[in-house]
């Protein structure tokens, strides 16, 4: 039994064994599609091929049964979580039938389906696969960002399906056979199958590509080409692969890499895939022009032309490149982001999943000859350079025809295996996979099956990182293999049937798999092991067969698995157990599906078992020590190391987890030369398992029985000492153990062996292991490992002699370092094989010791680092140079003056600057040091956790650096710089900046606050879904919401009160009730525009849920009985149609309800399709709000061509203004197309006349204006110009409403070229301005120029109009297109063609109306000249009619004879009307108070002039429309605010029904209602040209008469002030409560012309002014902390916080709350403790903590240890010191201090008890000390005296004063002559070894060594002492202690 054992005991134990079943298999057992099969036969074959793709479960009839067995295959990989941390789990893709499984799972978690797919035909092969979609680059990035989507790809025969995780699904049809598929990095690969099998190709044929790239789904499927070494003709050649010969055996997306194999020559090739370059495009297209014969440029356009004419021709549906190509030809251009990237809409489903013909099936591409119709091109092997003489003719069969495809890889060629003489048929690599071994270097291995072979490929980069080097191959004996990736090791089944684990090509030794036998211990077994001396009967079993095309199934593809036969015995559980005698027959036959460092074996019986490979090490301490000594150690030495200690670690029985340390130790120092049975310390490591064989090296082992030695071991060890210290010990009262013999007499110190493995390397290990000390130093959760490194460090210290390293650990650790050991004598012959490496010093590196005297600010040595081990050293390192020292050069790239990097000799210096050039990633300025050092910090990865366990005297500055930064962050700073600072709030608000734009948060899905009187069945008034949490806060005071939610609803049925008089009689009484409710209903059916506005953008609809849509209205109720008055009675004449616009703004105001940022698509615009006819009109509404907010570019072209095909005119009129809306600016192409059909005059003059409706014409005229906004085309604005004065046409055509189509044409023009002014490029010769100005004022009609004169060569039949200009129709749009061309421009010549005329015979000659237009343009155009006063507003009304018109004040009627009186009234109110109109433009959502309090006064005089005597003269209906018109403007200004006095203006004119007041009427007042509480208070108005515009078209001020009259002005254009809306709103958000607040903002203003930078307080929730006049904003403290928003860098920012419904994050201070609770800030805890000042802090319960903080440790640390209770007795003490201390961090606001605060003091306590076992702490005391003396803080503190930490208090001074004490104490009571001993270099006192190391540490005590150097022997007075100690740097109150010793002098001085 002693050989198995010692066999076993070389092996490695695999780990945790498992039955493995693919999930899959169990999970198709249960899948309907089995059932689905039955049903299959039941169909008529005809239905079967009708059904589209899409039907899913129903396929084609060529499955024969439902038992037929299925063909399965599955592949795994490590799990990808979808966010990105690292996930431990396999992913499962199994393929069976139609089917496939996609499931997750692991050891840990079971499996479960993650998706489930079925398609029509068998698959033939399922991939997971990342496509990159580069990014519109639209958002004005340089380069194109790309965003992986991740797909799971299907094939089949004739298709491919692509899913991709976001869910969209994609189909591709293949224009071949397909023979595989493999994912690349960049897209797919197909293999186009040879359907002939390699038929030798007829000499004159070219052949067709055989390797295909698809890069997106909805790409074209490309020829790859391949760039070949010099051709024939000495250049490289570039070429299509074309090669039938070549196989894909391997690809590899990272490095991205091909393996071929060539069946030819029997060869391996390897290439680098890589996207095109141009100029490779462009030579593979233009072949011909190499070899000089026409015949060759049929080679490429022959196959384009085969692939299109047999994609044309062959299939009746086209091929899916057309209907790609056809449907989104713009898809990829940047004009259409959205469609690329929605799911593929009706659109792409109708044109894709037609692909599933039948007639793309596999029959119509029967094969080669199908492609190769060209009749003579040359094939690609021989190049003859004659002529053929009938070549001519062949450019002009495809010359029409040929678009060529252009190539989109490249495969360049880069290695070939060399040539062998046995060359085998089919040596073809059935497994490929990249390997890296132990130290990093990679291998490709190959195994050819047919030799037993797995050949390995070094390969690596290239020094410029450009290309792959591959170096040489070695050969392993192998049956399978399968690499283990996460431990860097490779499994290798060998033909005997051991399974061997290989690093590289090293061998690291057997594993043994538990319930295994091991194969070569029985007979048994070995006979049936099949013999490897046949190697085919071997591989060729009938359970696998041999496959051609077997490819790496690591890399996803499938490999054929042995039919499973029935493995029900495996359920038995003895199988793992012990070996039963049917295991005696298993063996293992392959290994499959590697993930991380699990494994299946595939075995003999047909069962798999999945094993898992144990890792290198888990002990953070082990796994650092052997990161140093690989990185250090030359390669070959470290893969031998790590082979000896993995074998050693994972022998089978191998030790538990606490011991792995010991086992190190004892490993590696046997490495060295020790040998641990003899070394005292390691020979008492207590192990579970006994040393196996592989680490004690054959030596003469001690004997079994033991001896004396052992016993007296024991007593020496440590581990004797700490039981007898134990107080276990004390209390079982056990008598010490005194050692038999005296100390001197311990077995002679033993020599190392210098022929191991290690022993020339130990100095550099032990440089290595000294700096990974140092490193976890800097870690105060690894102190258990360094108390472990430190004895191993101390050995080896003592065994090379090394003084200072010793002395340096003693003072480290006074208590584990004795000072009397034993050491191993290292022979000194042998020393000189020692390399001693170049960066060790004499001095030992000490991180605490840099960074104190950097802290004191003397010049640093750098200090040594190892890259990528001792990360924190160099990180702390570089942070404190750059914060105390103020180099900022430290953290970019020059680090070099504070940091060594060492690197082991043999290796190549590696320059990694990664980590420092990341500070340039973050673009947000930084100004101080503190900010660079935290954003540094956090580039670097640096986060609170690791803050947390650095030591605190260490993590000081860095959180002195927080400290400041918390105080004024900048507020631009990513997420990561907010969490490390400590602001809650930034971090929340910059984490809701990342997330794309949906519900802002979870907060804003508020219930509606309906007045609880509502009854239940009061329905929805389309309302409900404000967000009443902040409107409250907005307006606290009264119920003003709630009003206008009363005053705009129009669901209800309203009151209809007529008293009936004595004589009506009852029918009459009737009638009368109607005819008011018909009065009434004009209101109603104008509230829904001012509905829209209110609750504009305030809802996210629910995708699976149609959007509610109020009801309207339109029958009252009359009181006493509450009957119902219904207008369809048949009593009076109701005009028709009367409600369809008014159901439109319905519909519209529903839509804009929607705000832009909700997640919709293209299904639910069409679901929401109403299905009775009458609500169309609403729908129509729905369909232009879509627009206004966004949603419409969602909408399929398919869908939008459906809706404009019905015909219907409202629907066609709300998707055209919607979709232009939607495209703002643009130029769409398709749009315009769109557009166009509607507008004859942009059809070609021989178009068919189509019959448009005019509205529809007018919403594509203003459309066309939308589109090409301040585009300034010329085509566009030529023939707009020219459609302002459109002649009626011969035939009734342009007769009616022809007013509305020429403002339409004006509006549009002006849009077109917005505000371009006098610089209209390229159109001086329209003349635009002088030919809008005779439009204004009328003229001859000039000869109409353009294509379309033909048209209006007759004159209209019925309007006689002459030759003249009816100016009655073309000046309102020429005035206002004027307007907008010169807008903002100042151009003082244009203005005074606008000026009112100022003669009675000129006034004569225009419209009253007019005037307002002309006086508003002219304004306009002189916008900087506006003022808000009515002076102003009077300077517009010529003199005149200022001084003959009657006043807006007075009583009585003048008269006169001469002048017309009625004319100057109207003139006067309408101009003055019109410049109120102006400043309302002028002032837009400005809140100004001049503009407010000006417009006011005169909407009073208007008002009241209309209720004097005075109306008649100037027209109660002039008067009630500049009524309108002023309050209109009334709103602009004061627009979101929801001004009370506005609102009662607008609730005094809500209730005028009677008289002159009409439908237009009522919607001017309603809109200004609407705009009052625009989006419900968060949104204003802009003033930008676009949105003057925009407000021009919803504000023009003549309003419909009645609900059908679009005679002056389209109603539908009343919405487009949408577009001129954004949002404002500010809202503080509590980050700890997430409900809005109140906190304070100080806002400054830019300079401009009329005033001075200022600044304003305001109190948020409020609307900000517009951004571009800003300069800064800040929340003021000082209850809330600052935080500052700099608008001077770019408002971008606060753009995106106002976008999600402008949630501003705030965060209170300690001890204040909030606005609300307190509004005087009378409350607060801070008031209260300053008003009665006590001495002490006792004054501060403990409970009262709860107002200064929410963070839980805090509050259960006041619970804990502040509370003292009854009988505390000494405790007291403490307990108020803990009190203090809390109340000091907490109104300083820097808890996070806590810990460092107790720390000091227990350091301090333990140190008077004399406890200090070690002095780390006192360590982190003196460089808090020594950073509070460093001469950057004291700058600081100068700045800001009374900020900072630890600033306020005594305790520092205190504690200082206390360590003094304790020391000087120590001192006289005997100290000083143990530290004279000390410093003499005698032994001292054990007892006093612990305060005799805090000494020296705490004073800076130089070792003796460099004392007797300083030669301070003969000194005799301090002064000489001074002088000498000068270079040692020690401190003048250490040297005062020292000067008695030093001075001869031995009594003690304390000073």
């Amino acid at each position: 039994m002693s050989n198995i054992y010692e066999e076993r005991v070389t092996m490695i134990a695999a780990g945790d064994l498992q039955e493995f079943v693919p999930f899959g298999r169990d999970h198709c057992k249960h899948h309907p599609n089995a059932l689905n099969l039955q049903l299959r036969q039941l169909q008529p074959a005809s239905e079967l091929w009708s059904s589209d793709g899409a039907a899913g479960l129903v396929g084609s009839l060529q499955e024969v049964t439902i038992h037929e067995k299925h063909k399965e295959s599955w592949q795994l990989r490590k799990g990808i979580s979808d966010v990105g941390e690292e996930v431990d789990y396999d992913e499962e893709l199994y393929v069976a039938g139609n089917m496939v499984i996609w499931s997750k799972g692991s050891k840990s978690q079971a499996s479960a389906v993650y998706k489930a797919f079925t398609v029509d035909s068998p698959v033939l092969q399922a991939l997971w696969c990342d496509f990159s979609v580069p990014q519109d680059k639209s958002e004005k990035t340089g380069d194109s960002n790309e965003v992986v989507e991740k797909c799971i790809c299907i094939l089949q025969s004739s298709c491919i399906n692509i899913h991709s995780i976001e869910g969209k699904d994609y189909i591709a049809s293949l224009p071949f056979q397909v023979a595989n598929v493999w994912p690349t990095k960049y897209g797919l690969l197909f293999e186009r199958s040879s359907s002939s099998h390699d038929v030798p190709l007829n000499p004159t044929r070219e052949p067709l590509p055989t390797l295909f790239s698809m890069l997106h789904p909805l790409d074209e499927i490309t020829p790859m080409v391949c760039k070949s070494g010099a051709g024939l003709f000495g250049s490289a050649r570039v070429q299509y692969v074309a090669d039938y010969s070549m196989r894909i055996v391997f690809l590899n997306a990272e490095p991205s890499i091909v393996m071929t194999y060539d069946s030819t020559q029997c060869l391996h090739a390897i290439w680098a895939l890589r996207r095109v370059k141009t100029e490779e495009q462009s030579a593979v297209l233009k072949l011909s022009e190499q070899v000089g014969t026409p015949q060759h440029a049929a080679t490429s356009s022959s196959f384009t032309v085969q692939l299109r004419s047999l994609s044309k021709g062959d299939s009746p549906v086209g091929s899916p490149f057309q209907n790609y190509s056809s449907i989104h030809s713009q898809s990829r251009s940047a004009s259409s982001p959205s469609i690329h990237s929605r799911s593929p809409s009706i659109s792409n489903m109708a044109a894709l999943s037609r692909s599933h013909s039948p007639a793309l099936g596999v029959h119509s591409f029967s094969g080669v000859q199908r492609f190769n119709f060209s009749s003579h091109t040359q094939s690609p092997k021989r190049h003859s350079i004659c002529q053929s003489p009938n070549s001519t003719s062949t450019d002009s069969i495809f010359t029409p025809e040929t678009e060529l495809i252009v190539p989109e890889l490249c495969i360049d060629h880069l290695w070939t295996e060399a040539l062998t003489n046995t060359r085998e048929k089919n040596s073809q690599a059935s497994k490929v996979f990249i390997t890296t071994d132990l130290c990093g270097q990679r291998f490709l291995c190959y195994l050819v099956e047919s030799q037993l072979q797995l050949r390995c490929v070094k390969f690596q980069e290239s020094n410029d990182m450009s290309q792959l080097i591959f170096g040489s191959v070695t050969n392993i004996q192998a049956k399978d293999a399968a690499p283990v990736d996460s431990i860097d090791t490779m499994l290798v089944l060998e033909g005997n049937g051991n399974l061997v684990l290989y690093t590289g090509v090293v061998r690291v030794g057997k594993v043994f798999i538990p319930g295994f036998p091991a194969p070569s211990l029985s007979l048994s077994i070995s006979n049936q092991m099949p013999c490897p001396s046949t190697p085919l009967d071997n591989i060729n079993t009938p359970s696998k067969p041999l496959n051609k095309h077997l490819g790496p199934f690591d890399e996803g593809l499938l490999s054929p698995v042995p039919e499973l036969r029935d493995s029900s015995k495996l359920q038995d559980s003895s199988y793992i157990d012990d070996c039963t005698f049917q295991q005696l027959a298993t063996f293992i036959h392959s290994v499959r599906d590697p993930v991380q460092n699990r494994v299946t074996l595939d075995l003999s019986n047909g069962s798999m078992v999945r094993i898992t490979i144990p890792e290198i090490a888990t002990s953070e301490l082990v796994k650092r020590c052997l990161q140093g000594i690989k990185y250090i150690l030359p390669k070959e030495v470290a893969v031998q190391m790590l082979v000896r200690w993995y074998n050693a670690y994972n022998a089978p029985g191998g030790p538990s987890y606490y011991s792995e340390w010991n086992l190190f130790v004892t490993c590696l120092m046997n490495m060295m030369g020790y040998n641990t049975d003899r070394v005292a310390w390691t020979q008492n490591l207590d192990f579970e398992g006994s040393l196996s064989p592989v680490i004690a090296p054959k030596k003469a082992r001690p004997s079994e029985t033991g001896s004396d030695e052992d016993w007296e071991y024991l007593l020496n060890s440590d581990y004797h000492k700490n039981v007898e210290s134990h107080p276990l010990a004390k209390a079982l009262q056990l008598d010490p153990l005194e050692i038999k013999f005296p100390k001197d007499n311990l077995s002679p110190s033993h020599s190392l062996d210098s022929s191991t493995l290690l022993f020339p390397h130990i100095p550099t290990i032990f440089c290595v292991l000294h700096l990974i000390y140092e490193e976890l130093k800097l870690n105060c959760l690894m102190g258990e490992g360094i108390r472990s490194l430190v004895v191993l460090l101390v050995q080896l210290a003592r065994d090379l002699k090394l003084e200072a390293y010793l002395d340096y650990y003693c003072r480290d650790y006074p208590v584990l370092v004795k000072t009397s050991r034993q050491t191993c004598i290292i022979d000194p012959a042998q020393t000189g094989f020692m390399h001693h490496p170049s960066f060790f010093s004499a001095e030992p590196p000490s991180i605490f010791q840099w960074l104190s005297s950097c802290l004191k600010g003397e010049h640093v040595p750098p200090y040594p680092y190892l890259p990528g081990i001792c990360e924190r050293s160099k990180l702390l390192v570089l942070s404190v140079v750059l914060y105390i020292f103020g180099d900022e050069r430290a953290v970019s790239n020059e680090a070099s003056n504070y940091l060594t990097k060492i690197t082991s000799g043999q290796r190549k210096q590696q320059i990694e600057q990664e980590e420092y050039g990341c500070s340039s990633r973050h673009s947000a300025s930084t100004s101080s040091l503190a900010e660079k050092l935290v954003v540094w910090m956090t580039n670097v990865g640096f986060t609170l956790r690791d803050l947390e366990s650095l030591p605190f005297g260490v993590a000081l500055p860095i959180r002195d650096a927080i400290y400041h930064c918390r105080q004024q962050p900048a507020s631009d700073w990513p997420e990561a710089v907010c969490l490390l600072i400590g602001r809650q709030d930034l971090s929340k608000q910059a984490r809701e900046g990342n997330l794309p734009k949906c519900k802002a948060s979870d907060t804003q899905v508020l219930s509606s606050d309906v007045p609880s009187t509502a009854d239940s069945e009061e329905e929805d008034d389309g309302m409900n879904d404000m967000n009443q949490e902040v409107m409250s806060l907005i307006w606290s005071e009264d119920l003003r919401v709630q009003e206008v939610r009363r005053l705009l609803q129009s669901a209800h049925p309203v009151r209809v009160n007529v008293v009936q008089m004595p004589e009506v009689s009852d029918h009459e009484y009737i009638e009368e009730k109607e005819n008011r409710l018909l009065q009434l209903c004009q209101r109603t059916m104008a509230l829904p525009l001012g509905r829209g506005m209110f609750t504009l953008f305030s809802y996210h609809p629910v995708p699976t849920e149609p959007l509610p849509i109020p009801k309207l209205n339109l029958t009252g109720r009359a009181p006493p009985r509450n009957t119902t008055v219904d207008l369809n009675s048949g009593n009076i004449d109701v005009p028709p149609n009367m409600a369809c616009w008014a159901n439109f703004h319905n519909g519209v105001a529903a839509g804009l309800k929607i705000a832009p940022a909700s997640q919709i698509d293209s299904a639910w615009i069409v679901y929401n399709k109403p299905k009775n006819a009458e609500l169309a009109n609403e729908y129509a509404g729905f369909l232009m709000a879509l627009g206004l907010n966004g949603h419409l570019t969602k909408l399929a072209t398919l869908n939008i061509h459906d809706y404009l095909t019905k015909g219907h005119e409202m629907t066609s009129i709300g998707l055209l203004l919607g979709v232009s809306a939607a495209k703002l600016g643009t130029m769409d192409m398709s749009i315009t197309r769109l557009l166009s059909i509607h507008i004859p005059a942009l059809l070609p003059p021989t178009s068919t006349e189509l019959d448009v409706p005019h509205n529809v014409q007018v919403a594509a005229v203003i459309g066309i204006g939308l589109v090409y906004q301040g585009t300034a085309h010329r085509h566009t604005a030529e023939v707009l110009l020219s459609e302002i004065g459109r002649p009626p046409g011969p035939e009734m055509e342009y007769c009616t409403d022809r007013e509305s189509y020429s403002l339409a044409a004006g509006l549009a023009l002006g849009m077109v070229c917005l505000g371009h002014g006098s610089n209209l490029i390229g159109m001086s010769d329209l003349n635009v301005p002088e030919q809008l100005y005779q439009y204004m004022v009328g003229g001859h009609r000039r000869f109409q120029a353009g294509m379309h004169r033909e048209k209006h060569k007759s004159p209209s039949y019925q309007i006689k109009e002459g030759d003249t200009i009816n100016v009655d129709v073309t000046c309102p749009g020429a005035t206002l297109a004027l307007a907008m061309i010169y807008l903002k421009t100042n151009n003082r010549s244009i203005a005074d063609w606008l000026r009112a005329p100022d003669t009675m015979y000129l006034l004569d000659f225009v419209k009253p109306e007019f005037l307002l237009l002309r006086t508003l343009a002219r304004c306009l155009i002189l916008w900087d000249d506006i003022l808000p006063s009515s002076k102003w507003i009077d300077s517009n009304v010529p003199q005149i009619v200022r001084e003959n018109s009657v006043s807006l004040h007075a009583t009585e009627m003048p008269s006169s004879e001469d002048l017309n009186l009625e004319t100057l009234a109207q003139a006067h109110v309408y101009i003055t009307a019109g410049a109120c109109l102006s400043l309302g433009f002028r002032f837009a959502g400005s809140e100004n108070l001049a503009a407010f309090n000006c417009l006011y006064t005169f909407a009073k005089d208007f008002m009241k002039c209309l209720s004097s005597a005075t109306a008649s003269i100037a027209g109660h209906y002039n008067l009630e429309t500049c009524l309108s018109v002023v309050l209109l403007s009334l709103a602009m200004v004061m627009a979101g605010s929801g001004n009370l006095k506005v609102l009662q203006l607008c609730r005094f004119m809500h209730k005028k029904t009677g008289g002159e007041m009409n439908y237009g009427f009522h919607m001017a007042h309603h809109m200004a209602l609407g705009l009052l509480f625009l989006g419900g208070g968060r949104y204003s108005l802009s003033t930008s040209n676009s949105s003057i515009a925009a407000l021009l078209c919803a504000l023009y001020p003549h309003f419909p008469v009645h609900s059908t009259d679009n005679r002056y002005h389209l109603q539908a254009l009343r919405h487009l002030y949408v577009l001129a809306a954004e949002p404002r709103l500010l809202v503080p958000m509590d980050v700890d409560t997430d409900t809005p607040c109140y906190a304070l903002l100080e806002v400054t203003y830019k300079g401009t012309q009329w005033y001075e930078e200022t600044t304003e307080e305001l109190m948020a929730p409020t609307l900000l002014p517009e951004l571009h006049l800003l300069k800064q904003i800040r929340v003021k403290g000082p209850r809330y902390w600052e935080l500052l928003i700099d608008l001077s860098k770019g408002s971008y920012h606060l753009k995106s916080i106002l976008s999600k419904d402008g949630v501003l994050y705030v965060k209170l201070r300690a001890g204040q709350l909030s606005y609300k609770e307190d509004p005087m800030g009378w409350r607060s805890l801070l008031a209260q403790t300053v008003t009665h000042r006590n001495a002490d802090a006792r004054a501060f319960k403990p409970e009262a903590i709860s107002a200064f903080t929410s963070d839980p440790a805090l509050l259960s640390f006041a619970d804990y240890f502040c509370k003292p209770a009854a009988n505390m007795g000494q405790k007291l003490e403490v307990f108020d010191l803990f009190s203090s201390i809390l109340y000091e961090c907490v109104t300083q606001e820097n808890p996070e201090m806590l810990p460092a605060y107790i720390a000091i003091d227990q350091a301090v306590r333990r140190l008077e008890r004399r406890e200090m076992s070690e002095t780390f702490d006192l360590w982190q005391i003196k460089l808090v000390l020594e950073f509070f003396n460093s001469r950057s803080h004291q700058e600081r503190v100068r700045k800001n005296p009374h900020r900072g930490l630890f600033m306020n208090s005594e305790f520092l001074p205190v504690m200082k004063c206390s360590i003094d004490n304790a020391l000087d104490q120590w001192l006289q009571a005997g100290g000083d002559v143990c530290l004279h001993s000390y410093l003499s270099g005698q032994p001292t006192d054990e007892s006093q070894l612990r305060m005799l190391a805090c000494f020296l540490v705490y004073h800076s005590v130089p070792t003796p060594g460099q004392l007797l150097a300083g030669g301070l022997e003969g000194s005799t007075n301090f002064s000489e002492l001074l002088l000498k100690f000068k270079p040692l740097k020690l401190p003048v109150r250490a040297l005062l202690r020292l000067a008695p010793l030093l001075l001869g002098n031995p009594q003690s001085m304390v000073l």
